[in-house]
């Protein structure tokens, strides 16, 4: 039984960092992106999201308890499991050592930057281009925010190889062979789309 929950426990985590957590780090890296356009195409693709009907309900059952199920979960896998050397070879295994990492690195930058933005705007605070201005204006603020995104972006690309084994989508050793070189090619398209966004608020 115990095997059971454990077994459904580790499908529901990693289907949730992909649908709908990973799809809501796209999106998010999206409209940030509109910051290269400039201050006012930033904040009319921000306050288009914010104008969205039943936002709060899709925050919340959508975004947070999603993520929140997957984070919780994610750092009893990191703190329990063991590297499988001997199952995935040495790439593989670095990969899921990784994972491990960036997943505990990616909760602490999700945790400030909820606090710095989403608590702020409930206390009356405006999330728009000169709130990230000033938040990145600080060195130390911006170099944090390029850890923590691309830890976020490599937490998200390389969950994906890992979804597509245990949901049975990549099962010879071809099609994951493929399947890596995908998920590379996801992770340096979307650091570059990440990276690009933050760059343009200074």
């Amino acid at each position: 039984m115990a095997g059971n929950r454990e077994f459904f426990n580790r499908r529901l985590h990693s289907l949730l960092g992909v649908i709908p957590v990973g799809l809501f780090l796209m999106q998010h890296l999206v409209v940030n992106h509109f910051a290269t356009g400039g201050e006012e195409s930033f904040n009319n693709a921000a306050h288009f999201m914010e104008s969205l009907p039943f936002r709060i309900f899709l925050e919340t059952f959508v975004i947070y308890l999603p993520l929140l199920f997957h984070a919780i979960y994610g750092l009893y896998i990191a703190f329990t499991a063991k590297n499988n050397t001997s199952r995935y070879g040495y790439f593989r295994n670095w990969m899921f050592m990784l994972q491990r990492v960036s997943g505990v690195i990616t909760l602490v930058f999700v945790a400030w930057h909820v606090w710095e933005t989403r608590v702020q705007a409930a206390f009356g605070a405006e999330v728009n281009f000169q709130m990230m201005e000033n938040i990145l204006s600080n060195p130390f603020m911006f170099w944090f925010y390029i850890i923590g995104v691309i830890s976020a972006i490599f937490h998200f690309a390389n969950g994906l190889w890992s979804f597509f084994v245990s949901w049975g989508i990549t099962v010879s050793p071809r099609s994951q062979v493929i399947s890596t070189y995908v998920t590379i090619g996801i992770f340096i398209a979307l650091s570059i789309v990440g990276v690009r966004a933050l760059t343009a608020f200074i």
